[in-house]
C-alpha cells in the first residue's frame, strides 16, 4: 500500500503509459525526411522498428542502446517506477542482450507532487534495476506539468547473436512473455472502474523482468 494515498498520479497524465506515444503513421512521416546516414557498425537502427539500436564495438561485442519514457500508468509512485524500469529493460532483453547500465529521465511538477513522491518513483526503478544486476548511474531532469519517467538502458550482445524484427520468419513461434490487456485494465483503473487491489495482478505482470524469457529465446 502506497504511503501517498492522496496522490493519484494518473490524474496528471493526459494519456497513460505507452498510449502517450506518437502514432506510427506520424512517426514514420517524421523519420522519412531524415537523411540516411551510413555507418557499417550500426547493426540495428530505426529502419526495422526494433526495440533498441545496436552498435558494433568489435567483432565479438556490440552495444545495445534503448530509451523508454512514459507518463504514469498507475497511481502508486513506487509501482510506476518499477513498471517504467522493467519496460525499458525489456527492450534490451528483446534484442537477446544483457543489460549493463542505466540512466534515468525525469519530468516532474515539483510544486504539485513534491520530491517525496519522485523519490518513491526512483526507488521503484532502482529496485527493478537491482534485480536485473545493474544500477542507475545518473540521469537528467526537467520541470514539467505532466510527470514522466523512464530509463536509458545499455546492454551488450555478440554481433552474431542479435535478435531483431527483420529476422523473424514465417512459421516462427510467437511466445507471449507478459499478460495481454494491461492497457485496458490500467485505463479502467484511471477512470475509477477498478481499485488498487484489483490491478495487483496486472502490476505483477508489468514489473516482471523478461530476463528468463530472453535466455530461453537465445537458447533456441
Amino acid at each position: 500500500m502506497s504511503k501517498h494515498k492522496n496522490i493519484k498520479l494518473t490524474n496528471f497524465a493526459k494519456s497513460a503509459g505507452c498510449a502517450a506515444k506518437l502514432g506510427q503513421a506520424d512517426l514514420k512521416d517524421a523519420l522519412s525526411q531524415l537523411p540516411k546516414g551510413v555507418d557499417k557498425n550500426l547493426l540495428v537502427g530505426h529502419g526495422s522498428s526494433d526495440d533498441a539500436a545496436v552498435y558494433r564495438l568489435s567483432d565479438k561485442l556490440a552495444l545495445v542502446e534503448t530509451v523508454d519514457i512514459f507518463p504514469p500508468v498507475v497511481d502508486d509512485p513506487y509501482d510506476y517506477g518499477r513498471i517504467a524500469a522493467a519496460n525499458a529493460l525489456s527492450d534490451v532483453y528483446a534484442m537477446g542482450a544483457k543489460p549493463i547500465s542505466a540512466l534515468s529521465f525525469v519530468a516532474w511538477p515539483v510544486e504539485k507532487l513534491g520530491t517525496d513522491v519522485l523519490r518513491d518513483v526512483i526507488s521503484g526503478a532502482s529496485d527493478i534495476c537491482e534485480k536485473a544486476g545493474i544500477v542507475i548511474g545518473g540521469g537528467h531532469s526537467i520541470a514539467d506539468d505532466e510527470p514522466k519517467f523512464g530509463l536509458f538502458v545499455n546492454g551488450t550482445v555478440h554481433p552474431n547473436e542479435i535478435k531483431s524484427n527483420d529476422r523473424a520468419k514465417i512459421g516462427d513461434a510467437l511466445i507471449l512473455t507478459k499478460k495481454i490487456g494491461t492497457g485496458i485494465v490500467t485505463s479502467a483503473a484511471k477512470k475509477g472502474y477498478l481499485n488498487q487491489t484489483e490491478i495487483k495482478e496486472v502490476i505483477a505482470s508489468m514489473t516482471t523482468l523478461n530476463d528468463s524469457a530472453s535466455r530461453v529465446m537465445c537458447d533456441n
